[in-house]
């Protein structure tokens, strides 16, 4: 059995987008979500190192996707934050091609974790991107970060709506509770990061 050594990732590069990407082996896995949802925030609680994906005040910062390596044939990809009422139009538009284009013609991506502020799941445009995940037969780890802010009674309540909303995709969607403070569903996300790279390498 084959475990991944999470403490040993490390940033590979930067790109634009998708096709200014020379690496074309290997396995991928996919951060996405709103600005200010929490990507690097559990890359760097995943990874045990809290500068690896660097985040901001400000959000919407993330323009660029970013690789990190886990492994030599094991990538963590953090795409573009989106949303940030602050960006532009055009944008916002031009980062939402950006993750579209990825979703669409990665070879290397065998799974997308997708991050949702707990307190506001599932807006359209994360509607969207899951609807492009499954007819693209990419199954998706939905985190609902942030549930520290949350009483263990309204988690339940959040968890129950999304729960219900994507029940008829639950073969293809895990949903778990997340926070990168309490180190809450760190365990759960490395469960399933290993899951997908002992199934695809």
């Amino acid at each position: 059995m084959n475990i991944l050594n999470y403490k040993k990732t490390f940033f590979l590069k930067s790109v634009p987008n998708i096709f200014d990407m020379t690496i074309k082996n290997g396995i991928e896995v996919a951060f996405v979500g709103y600005s200010n949802s929490g990507k690097s925030s559990a890359i760097n609680a995943l990874t045990h190192k809290k500068k690896l994906a660097r985040f901001s005040k400000v959000p919407g910062c993330t323009k660029l996707i970013n690789f990190f390596q886990v492994a030599s044939d094991f990538r963590l990809v953090d795409l573009p934050g989106y949303g940030y009422a602050q960006v532009s139009m055009s944008k916002k538009i031009y980062l939402k091609n950006v993750i579209y284009s990825y979703l669409k013609h990665s070879e290397c991506l065998k799974g997308l974790v997708f991050l949702m502020d707990i307190r506001h799941p599932l807006k359209v445009f994360d509607l969207n991107i899951i609807d492009l995940a499954i007819n693209n037969e990419i199954p998706i780890l939905l985190l609902l970060t942030k549930c520290d802010k949350l009483t263990v009674s309204d988690q339940k309540i959040q968890f129950n709506k999304v729960y219900k909303e994507l029940k008829y995709f639950l073969n293809k969607i895990h949903i778990h509770l997340f926070s990168s403070l309490k180190k809450v569903g760190i365990t759960e996300l490395k469960k399933q990061l290993n899951l997908w790279y002992k199934k695809y390498r």
